[in-house]
């Protein structure tokens, strides 16, 4: 299972805070839970989602659970990044609202996204949320998706050993989102099988 599909699995955008990841977690294994629905389909569900919610946990940043509350003064803050001396730095979102076109445009590029990586049509996928960049260059979910699509391409690329093109796509990865740690933890978990295969 990869982050993308985690995301999904949890009914999140990428990149989402711990504490929309707990929230999400909790409401979804109240719903699927095998006591309180005896459905088989259920069941199977909440092991997924239970998995999704454990590897994302795994991934997100230590001190963003204490810098995420669901307070509604803390909801109006811009979000918290932890700078690598332990300073907090607090950025101010500077993203356009997008036009009710252009959402629609995000949305369903994204679940065509979705499709074209679930089955590994990597050039297609790299295409389309290149052009969807262009399109919307301030959009940090867009600028996410393109590192995601970046970094699974990648992957693909060191398992067919293919080592100097994967090589290129993880740095464009981490060079396209490089405050996400979820996706600096895969890069770093591609290029340490890179190292062991060459």
């Amino acid at each position: 299972m990869n982050l993308a599909d985690c995301y999904q699995l949890l009914e999140l955008r990428a990149g989402a805070s711990f504490a929309e990841i707990k929230a999400s977690y909790r409401r979804l294994a109240r719903q699927y839970h095998p006591d309180l629905n005896p459905n088989q389909q259920a069941a199977v569900k909440f092991i997924a989602i239970t998995e999704a919610y454990k590897l994302l946990l795994g991934v997100v940043q230590l001190g963003q659970t204490q810098e995420n509350s669901t307070t509604p003064e803390r909801q109006n803050q811009a979000p918290v990044r932890q700078q690598p001396g332990g300073s907090k730095v607090r950025r101010k979102d500077k993203t356009p609202p997008l036009s009710e076109i252009e959402q629609k445009l995000k949305w369903n590029s994204y679940r065509h996204l979705q499709q074209l990586l679930k089955y590994q049509r990597f050039p297609k996928a790299i295409a389309l949320i290149e052009g969807l960049a262009q399109r919307l260059p301030q959009d940090p979910e867009v600028r996410s998706w393109q590192a995601i699509a970046y970094q699974r391409w990648g992957s693909k690329l060191v398992n067919d050993q293919q080592f100097d093109k994967a090589r290129i796509y993880l740095k464009k990865a981490l060079k396209t989102d490089p405050h996400n740690r979820s996706l600096w933890s895969e890069v770093d978990r591609d290029f340490r099988r890179m190292e062991k295969n060459f």
